[in-house]
């Protein structure tokens, strides 16, 4: 049985949270035994909104065992890994804390704020030979999975252009505004926009070249909305946008379109549609389950079964955050094409 203990009970921790009262439920063979927040109106079950609802409701805590300091519940629970949902600067050095203790991590995306962390963080899991893996969830998505599949197995040939989009309202439910300080979640352009980063990243490999234009809407909090191009050798028309200042009751969207040589898929409103040049469209047959359970589950069984996660490798997860690198630097030349350093 993995014992498992979360720190950071926000909107991504409250996630975690029910799907670790539904692993075990389902007999699966995890145990949440302790939550560390520094918030501890968290840790008498009053949460925060979010974008999405990923378990808003109350949750009864006092069957955990409960701590405001992370070295404290380091030094006090007998622990098989650390679930990060902490604050993006936050990530690598609880991170690397927990993997010097001995500790398997999965951490929130982004993986962090920088690749010089990132590399930090896997430094560390190598030293003490403990794995780690980064929640990119769209890599475990039903939707995007099989976008995956279509991309790798060539089914409808090769890819010939692809939209990428996400966007919502501003996030204003952060403790003590976190998400709106750019220093401290990346704005957008590193909190939201990266999801669809890292997908083009899983799906295509990093590009020659991006070309970002954004623009700031919300002083202090970095790139609010914004455009990328994705620059390949190939010359597929690759391009992904994100905007965190769609309020009033536009409510939260991701979607995307990706062109094949015999055939187009669709996702939007939560649904997938294949659209094949020479026949019908249709709706293929996915898993229920969403890309946080699954991802969750994904975890747990490598570390049951002693393998590495190759699905969301941390150097794959740390091309991420280099591609996410590159485009803050066009964004900042007014859109400039640059390479990826």
């Amino acid at each position: 049985m993995l014992r498992v203990g979360i720190v950071g009970l926000g909107f991504m921790g409250r996630a975690h949270l029910a799907n670790y009262l539904r692993l075990e439920s389902e007999g699966v063979g995890v145990k949440l035994v302790s939550v560390c927040d520094i918030d501890e109106a968290k840790l008498k079950g009053q949460g925060s909104g979010g974008n999405i609802n990923v378990g808003s409701g109350r949750f009864d805590l006092s069957k955990y065992n409960l701590y405001t300091s992370l070295d404290d519940m380091l030094d006090n629970e007998e622990l098989d890994y650390l679930d990060i949902t902490l604050p993006t600067y936050l990530h690598a050095e609880a991170s690397i804390k927990a993997l010097n203790r001995g500790l398997a991590v999965l951490c929130e995306k982004p993986m962090a704020l920088n690749t010089r962390q990132c590399r930090e963080m896997i430094d560390a899991a190598r030293a003490n030979g403990r794995p780690l893996m980064i929640a990119q969830c769209l890599r475990f998505w039903p939707a995007y999975e099989y976008l995956k599949q279509c991309v790798d197995d060539g089914r409808y040939g090769q890819v010939v252009s692809g939209y990428f989009f996400r966007g919502g309202g501003t996030p204003t439910w952060s403790y003590r505004n976190w998400l709106l300080d750019g220093t401290k979640s990346g704005g957008c352009l590193l909190d939201q926009h990266v999801h669809d980063v890292d997908t083009i990243n899983w799906l295509f490999g990093l590009p020659e070249r991006v070309s970002t234009i954004a623009t700031n809407v919300i002083p202090g909090s970095g790139f609010d909305a914004l455009s990328t191009n994705y620059l390949y050798s190939d010359g597929k028309v690759i391009n992904a946008q994100d905007d965190w200042t769609l309020n009033g009751d536009f409510g939260f969207e991701m979607t995307y379109r990706v062109n094949f040589e015999r055939a187009n898929l669709v996702f939007s409103d939560g649904i997938l549609r294949v659209n094949p040049n020479d026949g019908k469209s249709f709706v293929p047959e996915l898993p229920r389950d969403d890309g946080y359970y699954r991802e969750m589950r994904y975890f747990i069984d490598c570390l049951e079964r002693g393998v590495r996660a190759e699905v969301a490798d941390p150097e794959s997860t740390m091309d991420t955050i280099r591609l996410a690198e590159a485009e803050l630097r066009s964004a900042n030349n007014g859109g400039e094409p640059v390479g990826i350093a």
